[in-house]
């Protein structure tokens, strides 16, 4: 994971560069974005998805910032030619959207590894808050390789807010607790919202707070899922709605075990369908691209993949994640 790339830009580490393509494309994008968002109701979302072949980057607005993710093709650069293409990638969303340049940040991502989504950068950031339908969610565009709000599952976010009224929710590996945030201000009567870091507990409380959301009603467990499944299969714990979005892998020390889900999905569908009420459903997500959905749960549930409706349309990347919904034949 490289850190970002704040460094200073001028004219002179451009000229070289041809970035007048990527400069027309986001003049074009980001109005056209902005009226869609402002339709939506959005403060966040994706301007540029990977749209020009030779600059591979997805760039997301945060309300008056602006995290730039570079994806990892391949190329062979050296350190100074990845700096100053760095650079004039930047000086294109600076000038733009008029932004400062401290309100830009880049980021190499590269393939998820180890616990991915908990991985500290080197950089500091900054905590700030931003609005997605009227609700609101703490993010930071540097200290972490992701922000703190997935922006591809707005839909399905909103889906579960859409169905919480009256409802018990569960939130498997809930990182900062959105889908929680939904389900409560949706309505629901209570929720647990299970994760293992400390770190994103307290993320989820502070997201909490934000929105007026009761911790007592709202419950928040510090715990490795696949323990706390067995615990609550034996409790005979029941939820209405269960939101499942595991990693695709993680080697976390934390956790007793290793994750892949391709491996592990079956086993934990089928634990989270014991606790699935008999008219409930379970949201299960992965972003795996290469994922294959286990026959045996096919056989057992009604799985219907969702994935194409669950995508925003600000999100051309079709691969990013997949998304099913599932339910008790």
């Amino acid at each position: 994971m490289k850190p970002s790339i704040q460094i200073p830009v001028s004219n002179e580490v451009v000229a070289a560069i041809d970035i007048s393509p990527l400069r027309n494309r986001l003049l074009k994008n980001s109005k056209h974005w902005a009226k869609w968002a402002k339709r939506q109701d959005i403060s966040c979302y994706r301007i540029y998805d990977k749209d020009i072949p030779e600059f591979p980057v997805a760039i997301d607005l945060y309300e008056d910032r602006v995290c730039i993710q570079e994806f990892d093709t391949g190329w062979k650069q050296t350190e100074e030619e990845h700096l100053a293409w760095g650079a004039a990638v930047k000086l294109a969303v600076i000038e733009v959207l008029g932004l400062p340049e401290s309100n830009v940040w880049f980021k190499l991502r590269q393939r998820q590894k180890g616990e991915s989504q908990y991985e500290k950068t080197g950089e500091v950031g900054e905590d700030f808050v931003v609005n997605e339908s009227g609700y609101k969610f703490w993010v930071n565009l540097g200290a972490y390789l992701d922000t703190g709000l997935f922006l591809d599952h707005r839909p399905t976010r909103m889906k579960v807010g859409q169905l919480a009224k009256g409802k018990r929710v569960l939130n498997l590996f809930a990182y900062t607790g959105s889908f929680s945030v939904y389900a409560a201000m949706g309505g629901a009567i209570s929720s647990e919202t299970v994760d293992l870091s400390n770190t994103y507990q307290a993320w989820t409380a502070r997201n909490f707070e934000l929105n007026n959301i009761s911790p007592i009603q709202h419950k928040m467990t510090r715990a490795d899922v696949f323990s706390w499944l067995r615990d609550a299969v034996d409790e005979r714990k029941q939820f209405d709605i269960i939101v499942l979005d595991p990693p695709s892998f993680s080697n976390s020390k934390k956790m007793l075990g290793i994750l892949d889900v391709q491996r592990d999905h079956p086993w934990m569908i089928r634990q989270c369908l014991s606790l699935l009420a008999r008219d409930g459903v379970l949201f299960f997500s992965n972003n795996l691209r290469s994922f294959e959905m286990d026959a045996g749960v096919v056989a057992m549930a009604d799985v219907k993949d969702v994935t194409s409706s669950s995508i925003p349309e600000d999100f051309r990347n079709k691969k990013i994640h997949q998304c099913f919904e599932i339910r008790h034949r």
